[in-house]
């Protein structure tokens, strides 16, 4: 696999081997093969794969979890981190022509591969796959069935779970780990007045859930649930010290290391991949257009395309906004992470059912009518994940004069934009309230005119396209895919 990074450190810290688990799935008949595959090579981001120097095979029982609905899953562990990344891989179809290019997709803010792949009648990956792309969707660190390294991903914690057996004991042993770990996010001493009141109710709730099961057994397997959502939140609280990282870790460590891996998997004869990211994902490709320019490297991409995505939110009336509040106070207070899965999730039933007293946030997503309400509620319920709140406070400088910008602040990633000669399809929706179509257009602006396609979807009577309907609005089939995989078409030639 290659693995490359985009700012200029020393060799000794450049080079380095990455391990790749890579669970394929199995034929109709048979069990699930599970695959480890080792490589190593320098980062440089210029280089095409190396190949892979290893390929045996590992534990036949760890076998590619349900929420996984691609072909195959892959993980690439990304070198000098605890982190491995998902990478769900759909198969092109073989009835359609052969490709030149694999096709990467990114995903937003906080978001996993489902969104991607809510389901067979709306499936954007399964969708270019069929078009005979080699797609591949990634799963940032902390998305998804990302996960550090000998852990499991978010979303195999409630399989893995589920599982296991419960005892009342267990259930004692969680609750007693749970209020240590609260414990340690105070200043208090474990013999203080609060210690002893937690433990003391660690220990009331116990008696009184197991009592249940006696007392009332008919609603047996309450203590089970009880304790499995238990070891979920235990799991999250352990977790909440890992998540240390910003955008610019998505930038030189993450999208780097999964392009150099679907690469050496792939082997285009160019070296090249194609790219399409959805909102941050969308930022992401900008983004490293831009450091490519500047740094004068080779970003390794034979074409970009950009849903609802900008570098700039100075100019539009994004809602985005509203987490400008929220940025400063984070800061101040030192909050490590964002649980943004957890509150669309509780704030969805407000949204959704009478009295409608959050009613405005379905309108952030999908524009009224464009979604089917199963599908969006299976969006709101499963597509989005933790946040780090240094993710989200470097996010916020898109908001300033100049855009966003680098950790250190100097760097201003739309300055270099113009630079770049790899031809960009920028897409907005005319309801996009995250992402309005004049966000989008100040990034495109920059852009030469020659390399820059700008399409703006929906009519002044309707339909309307919100920031997710891009992706899986019902009509986006029929509208914009069509419009993408022109694109695509123009620019997978070698």
């Amino acid at each position: 696999m290659a693995v490359f990074q985009l700012d200029i450190r020393p060799a000794t810290r450049i080079t380095g081997v990455a391990a790749l688990y890579h669970l394929k799935k199995p034929a109709a008949s048979g069990p699930r093969p599970n695959v480890l595959r080792v490589g190593s090579s320098a980062r440089n981001i210029t280089g095409r794969g190396n190949g892979l120097a290893v390929k045996k095979n590992a534990e036949s029982n760890n076998e590619k979890p349900d929420t996984c609905t691609a072909d195959e899953l892959h993980y690439v562990t990304v070198s000098g981190s605890e982190w491995r990344l998902a990478l769900w891989r759909y198969l092109p179809s073989p009835k359609a022509k052969p490709r030149n290019h694999p096709l990467l997709l990114l995903s937003g803010l906080g978001t996993n591969a489902i969104g991607f792949d809510l389901s067979p009648e709306s499936s954007f990956a399964r969708s270019m796959s069929n078009q005979g792309f080699d797609t591949w969707t990634l799963e940032v660190r902390g998305a998804g069935l990302s996960a550090l390294v000998g852990d499991h991903g978010e979303g195999e914690i409630t399989e893995i779970l589920s599982k296991s057996n419960k005892s009342p004991s267990k259930l004692s042993e969680t609750l007693v780990r749970l209020s240590e770990r609260f414990l340690g996010y105070f200043d208090e001493g474990r013999n203080s007045v609060m210690a002893c009141q937690i433990r003391d109710l660690s220990q009331k709730l116990v008696n009184i859930i197991e009592g249940q099961r006696s007392v009332a057994p008919h609603i047996f397997g309450f203590p089970d649930n009880f304790s499995t959502a238990l070891e979920k939140l235990l799991k999250q609280l352990d977790l909440i010290e890992k998540y240390d990282w910003d955008f610019d870790h998505h930038l030189e460590d993450d999208l780097p290391a999964v392009i150099g891996y679907i690469r050496s998997e792939c082997r285009p004869k160019d070296g090249k991949l194609l790219a399409i990211g959805h909102s941050m994902g969308g930022i992401l490709l900008y983004a490293l257009l831009s450091r490519c320019c500047f740094e004068g490297m080779d970003p390794g991409l034979a074409s970009v395309i950009t849903l609802g995505s900008s570098l700039d939110y100075t100019s539009s009336k994004s809602s985005l906004k509203l987490l400008l509040p929220v940025a400063d106070p984070a800061k101040a207070v030192n909050v490590p992470v964002i649980p943004l899965g957890a509150l669309l999730s509780a704030a969805h039933t407000f949204a959704s059912r009478p009295p409608y007293v959050l009613s405005w946030l379905n309108p952030q997503i999908s524009a009224p009518g464009m979604m089917h309400p199963e599908l969006l509620e299976k969006l709101v319920l499963n597509n989005f994940c933790t946040v780090p709140a240094k993710l989200l406070l470097q996010l916020t400088t898109a908001f300033e004069d100049g855009g966003l910008r680098d950790r250190s602040g100097s760097f201003l990633y739309k300055d270099h934009l113009g630079k770049t000669n790899v031809p960009v399809l920028a897409i907005a929706g005319d309801q996009d309230l995250i992402c309005p179509p004049e966000a989008v257009y100040e990034t495109v602006k920059v852009i030469p005119k020659h390399l820059v396609t700008y399409r703006v979807f929906g009519e002044p009577s309707g339909p309307h396209y919100a920031h997710y309907d891009l992706v899986g609005g019902r009509l986006a089939v029929n509208q914009v895919y069509p419009c993408i995989i022109n694109f695509l078409n123009q620019h997978d030639i070698i």
